[in-house]
């Protein structure tokens, strides 16, 4: 998913080669941790009825839709991508619903945190996939699906962050209460940005004015979430330094910072706001500078490990 939008971001700025090559390991990526998934069995092991694992396997439906708008121009990948995610969409709504529903909001608001904001994620980023099979099949009725799915994604976003702040005030976290994955608040709103703007540029005459004030106010308020995240990081990072050792939980710094990018991208053209090119180029070397400080500390991690085994 992080690789995914990286190698969306830098086709934006003209980087042929690297998005190339992000968008193959990217490809590489999801089929091998699949086949991982099959051949370990893992699934049998999750417990399904966990709101927590449910909500965070919403992190396959997001990689399907991210590699299915990098590869929008092979139409049986779009549709192979968009079934997949489609599928475990449902799948995943229906299994957290029932979570949902056999807890009380207390009990929620306590496990909440920002993976959460992922069930947001993967719903927006299924909205764009039926944009996308919408300009390529000429079947304008998917923007029926694409429309209210998006809106879902929305509240489903406005329900997990009244959680997760419930959560940081009940608890009195503070600033001390930072986890690499808080960023996803953001990324959450940057991916409804860039459904918002895929739906704006296609759909009727009616709908544009409501897709565009909605579009410009997600993509602002995931730019009010970037300077309170930078501050609370950085504070707890110089309270815990050892939380800078690698963890899987820091690939979900990678994706959102890639997603703003793209985000702001797709606004510096609606806007017709050029400086924010520029913004979107900072916010693409950062997440390129973050993803490659993270593989190489989990290679870093892994020799160690197998190291130590020997």
């Amino acid at each position: 998913m992080a690789t995914g939008i990286l190698s969306v971001a830098a086709a934006n700025h003209h980087y042929a080669k690297i998005s190339q090559t992000l968008g193959a390991l990217a490809s590489v990526g999801l089929v091998s941790l699949l086949a991982l998934v099959i051949m370990t069995r893992r699934l049998a092991h999750w417990n399904l009825r966990d709101p927590d694992v449910t909500l965070r396997l919403f992190t396959f439906v997001a990689a399907c839709a991210v590699l299915d708008s990098r590869l929008a121009a092979h139409p049986v990948l779009v549709w192979v991508l968009g079934t997949s995610a489609l599928v475990s969409w449902l799948v995943l709504v229906a299994l957290s619903v029932r979570n949902f529903s056999t807890r009380r909001w207390p009990a929620l608001r306590d496990q909440a945190h920002g993976a959460w904001e992922l069930a947001s994620v993967g719903t927006s980023g299924l909205a764009i996939v039926a944009v996308k099979v919408a300009g390529s099949t000429s079947q304008h009725w998917w923007l029926g699906i694409a429309v209210p799915v998006w809106l879902a994604g929305l509240c489903s976003y406005a329900l997990m962050t009244w959680l997760i702040l419930w959560r940081t005030v009940t608890e009195r976290q503070d600033r001390d209460g930072f986890e690499p994955d808080t960023w996803i608040l953001m990324g959450g709103l940057a991916i409804a940005t860039l459904a918002g703007e895929n739906i704006y540029l296609h759909a009727p005459g009616w709908l544009t004015g409501p897709a565009v004030v909605v579009t410009v106010a997600t993509w602002a308020a995931a730019t009010l979430w970037i300077p309170p995240l930078i501050y609370f990081g950085l504070h707890r990072i110089s309270r815990r330094p050892e939380m800078l050792r690698f963890a899987g939980v820091w690939w979900a710094l990678v994706f959102p910072l890639g997603m703003y990018s793209t985000a702001t991208y797709t606004m510096a053209a609606e806007l017709d706001q050029r400086s924010l090119v520029t913004v979107s180029l900072v916010f693409f070397w950062d997440a390129l500078a973050t993803w490659l400080i993270v593989v190489a500390a989990g290679l870093l991690r892994a020799r160690h490990a197998v190291l130590s085994g020997t």
